[in-house]
């Protein structure tokens, strides 16, 4: 491993600590404002509306500042964002922090950037492997971090405590990057051109593989983000718990996809071929959310959304290798940045929609209809297998 991989895995893992440490808080904190369950997916769309603008420029901007500097500054400055939250004075000043938030955290693109400047083609695969462990691992710490700190009564005083924590590790998180991250490469002076969307669109749409995959990846993300939107309004109803309680909760979705991404990928990718390994992580995404509203008790409640991560880990890095691998390289950048943007859509005009679901159809009604939509793309993912070349299962 490259000795300046590992300070970027400290920073990535101290980063999604701080943002994933705001998630089990959202649904209560949102009432502070009374908000209901469509303004309360508003405050997860948000930050991913934001998110989507960020990884746009600020994937660029690395390119003429350097990797290490925007960072630093991006971190530094979503710090900043989580204090401001703590003191939103309205739900619609809470949701336009959280697009400021996303705008400073869109930078998941710069960080693999930076992978692909310090590792080898032929070692990248297993260096993104421990990308996403660290980043599995602050989603684990944060969400535990967050419940153990909160307070019981919904008043915004029982939220500013973790908030402050949040803020404090981004701004640590700064701190490292200035001091701990060296670039590998360089700055360029001038950043890389934009995706070209247009042509993108119409290289995959002739693309039958491609076009599958897409499907598979907006609409499997899109689901995902809105059962993690829900999760805390529907386990308060069902059962009773508070800020502190969900904490502990999204610890199953951080170990979940630890164990994918360590555990898993690499052999099912290796025995089955990695379409395979898309089918099945669709199977436990359509099993967890079928599973909960049937199962009802807290304990199948954590072990569910633990198996909810475990399937969305294997589909969407897999289905991302799979595009990849078959997008000739001169039309990788704008095929990945199509993707990149397909899925934030996805992120962002769902979780409202199931917000809504929940509060008109009824509570248990989002998790029907998420496995419905997942069953149905597994119909997709069915012709990818058919259509993906072939492998012979290692022995």
């Amino acid at each position: 491993m490259d000795k300046r991989l590992p300070p970027l895995l400290v920073a990535v893992f101290i980063n999604i600590a701080g943002f994933s440490l705001i998630l089990p808080l959202l649904p209560f904190y949102g009432q502070v404002f009374g908000a209901g369950p469509f303004e309360i997916a508003l405050l997860f769309a948000a930050y991913s509306f934001g998110n989507v603008f960020g990884e746009i420029h600020w994937g660029r901007q690395s390119d003429v500042w350097g990797r290490r500097k925007v960072l630093a500054v991006t971190t530094f400055c979503a710090g900043l964002s989580y204090f401001a939250f703590a003191y939103a004075p309205s739900l619609w000043a809470a949701i336009g922090i959280r697009v400021v938030s996303g705008f400073f955290s869109g930078t998941l693109s710069t960080a693999q950037g930076f992978i692909a400047d310090v590792s080898k083609p032929e070692r990248r695969a297993k260096t993104m492997g421990y990308f996403g462990a660290a980043f599995s691992l602050g989603f684990a710490f944060g969400p535990v971090l967050g419940g153990l700190f909160a307070g019981e009564a919904v008043v915004a005083e029982s939220f500013r405590t973790p908030i402050f924590i949040a803020g404090g590790l981004s701004l640590l998180a700064s701190l490292w990057c200035v001091t701990a991250l060296r670039d590998a490469v360089p700055p360029k002076g001038k950043g890389a051109p934009l995706p070209r969307y247009s042509e993108a669109f119409a290289f995959v749409s002739g693309q039958p593989l491609l076009l599958c995959l897409f499907v598979i990846s907006f609409s499997g993300i899109a689901m995902f983000a809105s059962m993690e939107a829900i999760y805390g309004l529907w386990s308060e109803a069902n059962f009773g718990w508070s800020a502190h309680d969900l904490g502990f909760a999204f610890l199953a979705l951080g170990s979940g996809g630890l164990i994918a991404q360590l555990a898993l990928i690499g052999p099912l990718s290796a025995r089955f071929g990695e379409a395979r390994v898309i089918l099945i992580g669709l199977t436990l995404l359509a099993l967890s959310m079928v599973l909960q509203p049937v199962i009802r008790l807290p304990i199948a409640g954590v072990l569910l959304m633990g198996l909810l991560m475990m399937g969305h880990s294997l589909t969407f890095p897999t289905a991302g290798a799979l595009l990849s691998r078959n997008t000739p390289p001169q039309r990788q950048g704008s095929t990945m940045g199509l993707m990149m943007a397909s899925n934030a859509v996805g992120r962002i005009v769902a979780p409202p929609l199931f917000g809504l679901i929940y509060a008109r159809l009824g509570h248990d009604a989002p998790w029907y209809a998420g496995a419905v939509t997942i069953v149905l793309v597994m119909l997709v993912a069915f012709q990818a297998v058919r259509l993906s070349p072939k492998m012979s299962p290692s022995r």
